[in-house]
């Protein structure tokens, strides 16, 4: 016998909800990005319309605070693929809505 590891071909899908129970969604408008040599920190905030009290708050302290909904850790080997699947989805998006994509130049993403 060979002491080659066997290559096996698979896919990987989402497993169904046990019992009917419903993964709940977690909607977010705004992601802060971090690393470590070891992994990524994907944190998605909720950024609500803001009062005339917290743009004047934000002129002078230059800070908007947002709630935090969900904190992703993902390990470095992990990013490039989440890099190109986002890019395939991007791209299959644009050519099934017409949509231009977003304005490149509207300022920085985070």
């Amino acid at each position: 016998m060979s002491d080659q590891p066997k290559q096996i071909n698979f896919t990987i899908v989402p497993g169904d909800d046990p019992a009917g129970a419903q993964t709940p969604r977690t909607y977010a408008n705004f992601c802060s990005i971090a690393h470590t040599p070891f992994d990524f920190t994907l944190t998605f905030c909720e950024v609500m319309p803001l009062s005339e009290k917290e743009i004047r708050d934000a002129e002078s302290e230059h800070v908007v605070k947002a709630p935090v909904r969900v904190k992703i850790v993902v390990p470095v080997q992990f990013v490039p693929n989440l890099i190109a699947a986002l890019q395939e989805h991007w791209r299959v998006y644009t050519e099934s809505y017409n949509n231009p994509g977003w304005n490149k130049g509207a300022g920085p993403v985070h």
